[in-house]
């Protein structure tokens, strides 16, 4: 049973998340993710702090432009600025604000990739019919349509797509 603590010192805004045997954990997100999982919270989290930071940035910047291989003496005062502005914004509670942005998405993202992936496949199958060319095989065909319904790989888990539970398609609904 975890129990939820807020330290004098903390900077997340959600608390500090306590183990059964009394050790912190880092985060209130433990759900493992795969490399490029991580990547793209990354990028968000990024992304999300270089916002917060975008007058300062913008003010080293155009400094920078004036300068060549002075801009560190002669734009000290706008990096500073600018370097505070970040490690003011990158703290544990922007990342893991970034990680739930990245699951709010999830949906989103899979039904980007399921109309992809059947975009691509009417295509092929248009270029198929133009030039002549033989159908495919069903077996193979019903592959790629197997492949396109699983779901994203979550902690070692397959999460279920709109495809495979019959939200996805028109007659599912």
């Amino acid at each position: 049973m975890a129990t939820t603590t807020q330290g004098p010192g903390s900077n997340s805004g959600g608390g500090e998340v306590v183990t059964p045997a009394g050790l912190p954990m880092p985060s209130r997100n433990p759900l493992p993710l795969s490399a490029s999982q991580e990547a793209q919270v990354r990028d968000i989290y990024y992304a999300r702090v270089r916002n917060k930071c975008k007058a300062e940035i913008k003010a080293f910047a155009d400094c920078a432009k004036l300068h060549t291989f002075t801009a560190s003496f002669a734009c000290r005062e706008p990096l500073h600025a600018m370097n505070g502005c970040m490690k003011a914004h990158a703290t544990q509670a922007e990342q893991d604000a970034a990680r739930e942005e990245w699951f709010a998405k999830r949906a989103e993202r899979a039904r980007e990739r399921q109309r992809k992936a059947l975009r691509k496949a009417e295509q092929e199958a248009f270029l198929r019919e133009w030039w002549g060319l033989p159908e495919k095989d069903r077996e193979e065909a019903r592959r790629e349509m197997e492949k396109l319904a699983r779901g994203e790989r979550i902690a070692g888990v397959r999460r279920r797509t709109g495809i495979e539970t019959g939200q996805g398609t028109e007659e599912g609904r």
